[in-house]
């Protein structure tokens, strides 16, 4: 378990912040988070928001989620959510 805090990408509305969730290769969702604000905005871009979480505070959000797991650092295979306006 990681001591130092994550940078764990959220969706922001008008009234709250909601983990955002992804799809591993096979189709498994999962939470992602980082070790620093540089390596989030290098896979996700400098408009995601995100919060600071230690890794004990982001499992206890996931898990109630059945079959969720952690990925820490992805390597760029995540593509860049798509904008869109109502």
């Amino acid at each position: 378990m990681l001591e130092d805090p994550l940078y764990v990408p959220v969706r922001r509305s008008t009234f709250s912040l909601a983990l955002r969730l992804f799809r591993t290769a096979a189709g498994k969702r999962t939470a992602v988070a980082f070790t620093s604000p540089l390596r989030l905005k290098k896979v996700l871009g400098g408009d995601q928001d995100w919060i600071r979480l230690s890794e004990p505070a982001l499992r206890s959000m996931i898990n109630d989620l059945s079959g969720i797991g952690i990925v820490i650092d992805p390597a760029g295979t995540t593509s860049r959510p798509i904008s869109r306006t109502a």
